[in-house]
This record gives structure tokens, C-alpha cells and sequence, in this order.
């Protein structure tokens, strides 16, 4: 009887220690405080790199918008997206990381990706967490941005939704607009800045141009059509040349960051912009850089709204 009894005790001390085998396999992962993590190859920039599925702490230099529009958790953002009056409210809960980016201060939002655009300290931060690189203008337009950001993040139906309401939003903008903007109206988005300056913007780099030209679907003058949209780059030009790339609605912001800047003012008193058929036509409107300089969805989406009222407020305006 004692004999049966032991072996019992040990039948039953075998069975808790395989238990406790099998509880220590399901939890791999969890004593140091993390849960597994399902991972997934993502190929960037830097070749294929091993992120996870569906990431919890987030960190990037340049795209918060971007990430926020599928609702994506960022901790950390650099110092440019604070700037972005579109994201005020969410940017409350993350940490501002710098511009460059402080390693230091990445390190301690223990991040589990981290999102670049530029790359010069990828070697140090794909030593905190995955890394990928996403280099400016990989996605060309508003949908290829949330498609490709809905993927990273493993939030593919918040990338479809976003899609939806911003797709919903431009026919309704488009149709305010219809009697407003003739079909062969065009729009042209230009730049003075503190160096003396004069850019012009194409569909793609910020100030409006992918709410005018892609959302809004208005027409960029034949000469920025073929010199810079196709080209995909903005274009920097002397003032002497401006009327060649002349619209009949000019949208222009003054980069002047300390209120020294004279560029746009010798400009106003140029002979060359007084005879401009915008100008004449009160056609031309000054806009607030950090209004139109973002180009993440989320403030593409905001800005159809405001280009669209204000070409609505300046038409009822001039038939006064």
C-alpha cells in the first residue's frame, strides 16, 4: 500500500512539473514584463526587417500624421510635427523626441518600431527597436500614404476607413466648388522665403498641393504642369520669371520664421507682381506656413476644407 501511495505522489509530481513546462513555453517572453509579440519580414528601405505585426510604441522623426491617421499609437515624434496645427490634440500624450532625434530620449520610450524618414542615425536606433526607413515622397499622394502606413502598422482596415470619410469629403468639397472654379481655372501654390527665395510646389511637397491637385482635382497652369508636377520636384525660380508660371488663383506662403524676412514684401512692390492677372483680379491669397506646410493625411483632409472656403468667400467677395 505504501509502494502504490508513492508512486501515485510521484505520478502526480510529474504531471504539475510538465504543467509548469508547458505554462513557461505559453509565456515565453513575459518575465521580463513583455508579451509575445507576433513579428512579420517588412521590406524598406534597408532591406527586410523583422516588425511586429501589430505595434504597441511607436516612434518616428517625420510622420506622425501619417501614423495617426490609422490611428496608430505614437509615443514619440520629432520636434517638426508640434508645429502641425492639425494634430494638436493627439500630439498631448506624445513625447516631443527632437530634431534630430535624441537616442536617449527614444531609448526611454521603450519603443517597438520606430519609423524614419531620414536614416543618418539608423544605425543607433535599429539597436533600440526595429527599424524602417521610409525615404520623402515614397507614397505619391493621400491613398498610397494610408495604404502604405495602414500596412506598417498592421491597420489596414483604419487605412481603409480613413479613405473612405477623406474620399466622401473631396466630392463634397469638389461639388461646392463646381460653380465656383471653371474646369480650366487654374491653381498655382508658390513660396518667399527668409533666403530670398521664390519656390513653386508641385502635387506633392506640402502648402496645399495634394488638397488642390489631388483632392480638389483643380488644374495647376500648363508651364508648372510640365516643368513641375511631372517632374516631382519643386522648383525654385527668379522673380523675373514668375508671369510665365503665373495661375489665375496664386495661393503663396511667406516662409519667414523670425519676422526679418523682406522677400515677400520686395516682391508686393515688384512691377513684375503688379501686373500679375491675379493680382489685378484679387485672386491671390496669402496663407500661414504651418497651416499649409504639413502634408500627412490628416491635415490634407483638414486643408480641402480650407481652400475650399476660401475660394468660395474670395468669389462671393469680387462680384461685389
Amino acid at each position: 500500500m505504501k509502494k502504490q501511495s508513492w508512486l501515485i505522489g510521484l505520478a502526480l509530481l510529474l504531471v504539475f512539473a510538465l504543467s509548469a513546462c508547458s505554462g513557461a513555453k505559453e509565456n515565453s517572453g513575459s518575465a521580463s514584463g513583455k508579451e509575445k509579440t507576433d513579428m512579420r519580414t517588412y521590406q524598406s528601405a534597408k532591406g527586410n526587417i523583422d516588425i511586429p505585426a501589430h505595434p504597441k510604441r511607436i516612434v518616428t522623426d517625420f510622420y506622425a500624421g501619417e501614423l495617426l491617421s490609422v490611428d496608430a499609437n505614437v509615443v514619440g515624434a520629432g520636434s517638426w510635427a508640434f508645429k502641425n496645427p492639425f494634430i494638436k490634440t493627439q500630439l498631448k500624450h506624445i513625447t516631443d523626441v527632437g530634431n534630430p532625434v535624441n537616442v536617449e530620449k527614444v531609448m526611454q520610450l521603450k519603443p517597438d518600431l520606430i519609423v524614419l524618414m531620414k536614416d543618418d542615425q539608423y544605425e543607433k536606433l535599429s539597436k533600440i527597436a526595429p527599424t524602417i526607413v521610409i525615404p520623402f515622397n515614397t507614397a505619391k499622394n493621400t491613398k498610397d500614404t494610408v495604404s502604405l502606413f495602414g500596412d506598417i502598422t498592421g491597420a489596414k482596415d483604419k487605412a481603409k476607413s480613413f479613405m473612405a470619410d477623406f474620399n466622401k469629403k473631396a466630392e463634397a468639397d469638389r461639388k461646392r466648388l463646381k460653380d465656383v472654379i471653371g474646369k480650366d481655372t487654374t491653381v498655382g501654390l508658390y513660396e518667399t522665403t527668409d533666403k530670398g527665395e521664390i519656390w513653386i510646389f508641385n502635387d506633392n511637397s506640402g502648402r496645399g498641393g495634394q488638397a488642390v491637385y489631388n483632392a480638389l482635382g483643380l488644374k495647376a497652369p500648363a508651364k508648372i504642369e510640365k516643368d513641375i508636377i511631372k517632374s516631382g520636384a519643386m522648383k525654385q525660380i527668379s522673380q523675373e520669371v514668375i508671369p510665365q508660371y503665373a495661375a489665375d488663383y496664386m495661393f503663396i506662403t511667406d516662409y519667414n520664421p523670425n519676422g526679418e524676412s523682406k522677400t515677400f514684401e520686395r516682391l508686393k512692390e515688384s512691377s513684375v507682381w503688379k501686373n500679375l492677372d491675379a493680382v489685378k483680379n484679387n485672386r491671390v491669397f496669402i496663407n500661414d506656413y504651418h497651416t499649409f506646410y504639413p502634408y500627412d493625411p490628416i491635415a490634407v483632409s483638414k486643408q480641402m476644407d480650407i481652400i475650399t472656403d476660401m475660394l468660395i468667400k474670395r468669389a462671393e467677395e469680387n462680384k461685389k
